[in-house]
């Protein structure tokens, strides 16, 4: 006897039969026949020869006495340390397991001298063979694969876990093919067959089998491949079927000597019938004793999920007065919760938000309309409030608040859909219940102190962070609600803050308000706000001591963006904060971003304060405080910038702005190709081609239609634009360079870049630089074609090949590229092509 152990749980694979739970304990082998040498000589020795039998070997040789492949084959599967000759074990297995030939090896595989993961790939081979094939199966035959399947099911009662779930697995997928009409009343046969003493079996044993069996049977319909009109059958049966479950459920949960075991079995039974759409007021009963079974520890999770099952279910809704029965019973979970809280359960918490949720959230309409009622439902309103104010900070001391969130959406926009006069009643109940909301999640988007958020992981970070989007996308519904009154309720909270020396306050409370009116203004439009030029007044007084805090205070600026628009005295206020903040590498995203915005929207109103918002950024661009996507960002704002100044102004600051990066490339351009000074080519092309994505003298019409191009309203100063003159300047640098990078698709995907984005914008102002382009496309083109160069013609063609003056180079270049491309083609290159359609 040879014994071996290895730990299955260090392999992951992707097919759920072979997701073994558990170590192989030992494995038995006796001496091979010599026919099946060659395949053992292949699962141990040389992985050549494994290759070609696991490729080549037919299932149908099976020979099915001493070693059987099948074993051997799972053996390389469990022992074999190469992952090649695991893989191929696997891809072989998964053959075998829907050949013919898995009708006679599965029986053999549950012998009981096999271990349980070759007796699990046995069951598993039984139920693919069922569920998958069994159009296969002899209408003859279905009576005798039940009882052999029963007597298995049996004889594992007192076996493997994995194994007797698998083969209840099987006899529910047979049940649920042969219901309604090759096996009526298939539950109520399950139910006597394991109720009747023999087959040695205790009764512990047989009663926990049968749990199991009852327990899959609904996840198997949930999974199965019936037809969609035999699901309905079938749907239909098993809900006749739950007045023989019902009961013996009830039974095992009630009675006094019940393990705990077969309670909490009972209870995931429950948990999987009531997904069957059983009728709430047939399943009360059954819910009451679970809600009993909260108070056991080791039945609470089992409890939890069979109730929130049960009140989740869509049709539960019609069930008003069930509801209405179980509202007091989770409002008397209030005490535990708050023992839990206080305890630092966050399981017990957890799980009982949970509850509350589940009923409030499914149910908040129909609780609402029982008008005499509605001190209950308010109960459970502020119960699942003080889930949401749970204390601690998420995720690191609570993982329940944000469970409760969609809650609130549910019952405002129930509370809406009313008709005016009832929204009315209900408002004046709710509002206040909506303020409370917004004071508890600004409370909970608080950041921790220093000392704790510096212990936080980078996961748990991005889960607060995400978190508190959440919170803002509520604060953003809510607003809807409440509307301009909680702008006005966010502005007074603040201004008794920031103004308000004798109660010094922490930075925290004072970020948590920002980011409640950055959350309002980002998506509603508060220009209408008589409070927002208060809020730009009291930012110039805010202590900015804190990374977070000045973030917060740069998104709320970029937020008003459109508001200063409009209100472009406000701009000296908060302008100076944002070019201080520029200079900073911690606030990179949210100064930049703030810049492009302000830029974007107030250009017109920017010329007093150009020279030194180029200034500023010119500095932060030489000393590369910021990543790569910010100063491309920053480029885009200065392109905003410049196109509200005079032409004159434009090109002195562009001069002073683009000149050292031309330099810079100048250099560049002579030295021999390397990576490094290819980065620093691509960065400075970035550049270049985002300052000309926004750079644009002429104003634009935007009401031209929300999926048509923005037009032209009035037309562009006398003399060429200032982008053409400077591409005409550095466009034999631009030549130059790609004469040393021309086989780099990123280099020239740089270059294209430039002109694509300067002809999106410039659009028939290109003009002047058509004939020396189009010139210089057809030469790369023809050298080495590259994608970008295939999109920037195509760009080309669209603007300009209707224009008489621009038609014949327009139309050599056409012609080039197409010759090149079709020449392509037919040559059948494959690398080549590649470069083409990338």
């Amino acid at each position: 006897m040879q014994t071996k152990t290895a730990s299955v749980g260090m392999y992951c694979f992707c097919f759920y039969t072979f997701l073994i739970p558990s170590p192989m304990q030992s494995a038995s082998y006796t001496e091979a026949p010599a026919a099946h040498l060659p395949l053992i000589r292949c699962l141990y020795g040389s992985p050549s020869l494994s290759h070609h039998f696991f490729l080549s070997t037919s299932v149908s040789l099976f020979v099915w006495t001493g070693l059987c492949p099948v074993d051997s084959a799972l053996h390389q599967l469990y022992y074999d340390p190469n992952i090649e000759n695991k893989n191929l074990a696997q891809k072989w297995l998964m053959q075998a397991q829907v050949s013919p030939q898995a009708w006679q090896f599965c029986w053999a595989l549950l012998s009981p001298d096999k271990v349980p993961e070759i007796q699990y790939f046995g069951a598993s081979a039984l139920h693919t063979k069922i569920s998958r094939y069994w159009a296969d199966i002899p209408a003859e035959q279905y009576d005798s694969l039940k009882t052999q399947l029963f007597a298995h099911i049996a004889r594992f009662a007192t076996g493997a876990k994995i194994v007797l779930t698998r083969l209840c697995v099987a006899l529910a997928s047979l049940a649920l093919n042969m219901m309604p009409e090759a096996w009526p009343g298939a539950v109520s046969e399950m139910v006597r067959a394991f109720q009747e003493e023999g087959a040695g079996l205790d009764g512990r044993a047989r009663c926990l089998a049968l749990l199991e069996l009852l327990t899959v049977l609904p996840e198997e319909f949930q999974t199965s491949r019936l037809p969609q009109y035999r699901k309905g059958q079938v749907r239909g049966a098993l809900g006749r079927e739950w007045a023989a479950v019902q009961p013996l459920l009830q039974q095992l949960l009630r009675q006094a000597d019940s393990p705990s075991l077969v309670r909490a079995r009972v209870l995931k039974c429950l948990s999987s019938w009531v997904l069957l759409d059983v009728p709430l007021c047939e399943s009360e009963g059954l819910v009451e004793d679970a809600f009993s079974a909260l108070a056991d520890p080791e039945l609470f999770d089992a409890a939890v999920e069979a109730i929130v099952n049960a009140v989740s279910q869509p049709d539960s809704q019609r069930y008003v007065n069930t509801l209405l029965k179980l509202v007091p019973q989770v409002l008397q979970l209030q005490e535990q919760l708050r023992e839990a809280v206080q305890n630092g359960d966050m399981e017990t918490s957890h799980g009982i938000c949970r509850i509350a949720v589940a009923l409030g959230e499914n149910h908040s309409r129909a609780l609402l309309e029982q008008v005499e009622h509605w001190q209950g439902f308010l109960a459970l309103v502020n119960m699942i409030m003080f889930c949401t104010g749970i204390p601690g900070h998420y995720p690191v001391n609570e993982t329940t608040s944000s469970l409760t969130l969609t809650f609130w959406y549910t019952l405002q926009d129930d509370i809406m859909s009313f008709e005016a006069e009832k929204q009315a009643v209900y408002l004046q109940v709710y509002r206040p219940v909506y303020f409370q909301l917004v004071d508890v999640l600004l409370h909970k988007a608080q950041f921790p102190t220093d000392e704790e958020y510096a212990s936080w992981s980078s996961d748990e970070k991005e889960q607060f962070r995400i978190y508190r989007v959440d919170i803002s996308d509520t604060l953003m519904y809510v607003y809807e609600m409440l509307g301009a009154e909680l702008l006005s309720n966010l502005y007074d909270k603040l201004g008794r803050l920031l103004t308000n020396p004798e109660h010094p306050t922490s930075w925290q409370h004072t970020e948590a308000l920002l980011y409640g009116f950055q959350s309002i203004a980002e998506t509603i439009d508060v220009n209408y706000s008589d409070v927002i030029p208060g809020l730009i007044g009291l930012i110039p007084r805010i202590n900015i001591n804190n990374v977070q805090l000045a973030d917060t205070v740069m998104f709320t600026i970029g937020a008003l963006a459109e508001w200063l628009a409009d209100h472009p005295v406000m701009l000296s206020s908060v302008l100076p904060l944002v070019l201080q903040a520029l200079g900073n590498p911690d606030l990179s995203v949210s100064s930049v971003s703030t810049l492009k915005k302000i830029c974007r929207e107030c250009k017109y109103d920017l010329p007093p304060y150009a020279t030194n918002i180029v200034a500023v950024s010119q500095e932060v661009l030489i000393k590369q405080i910021h990543k790569t996507s910010q100063c491309m960002w920053l480029m885009q704002a200065l392109g905003f910038l410049l196109s509200a100044l005079p032409v004159e102004e434009i090109l002195s600051n562009l001069h002073s702005l683009i000149t050292p990066y031309i330099q810079q490339l100048e250099k560049l351009a002579d030295e021999t190709p390397n990576p490094s000074n290819k980065l620093a080519i691509i960065h400075i092309l970035g550049l270049l081609s985002n300052l000309f994505t926004t750079l644009d003298i002429t104003k634009q019409d935007d009401e031209s239609g929300d999926h048509q191009p923005p037009v032209k309203s009035t037309p562009p100063p006398t003399g060429p634009n200032p982008v053409v003159v400077v591409l005409q300047q550095v466009f034999a640098l631009i030549q130059t360079v790609l004469s040393k990078w021309l086989n780099d698709s990123q280099v020239v995907e740089a270059v294209c870049a430039i002109f694509e984005k300067s002809v999106k914008t410039l659009l028939h102002d290109f003009a002047p630089m058509v004939s020396q382009l189009s010139q210089m496309l057809g030469q790369m083109y023809s050298t080495i074609p590259q994608a970008s160069a295939l999109d920037l013609t195509r760009q080309m063609v669209h603007i300009f090949a209707s224009e008489t003056d621009h038609f014949p180079p327009i139309k050599v270049l056409f012609e080039l590229v197409t010759s090149v491309t079709l020449s392509i083609f037919q040559q059948g290159s494959q690398t080549e092509t590649r470069f083409v359609l990338v």
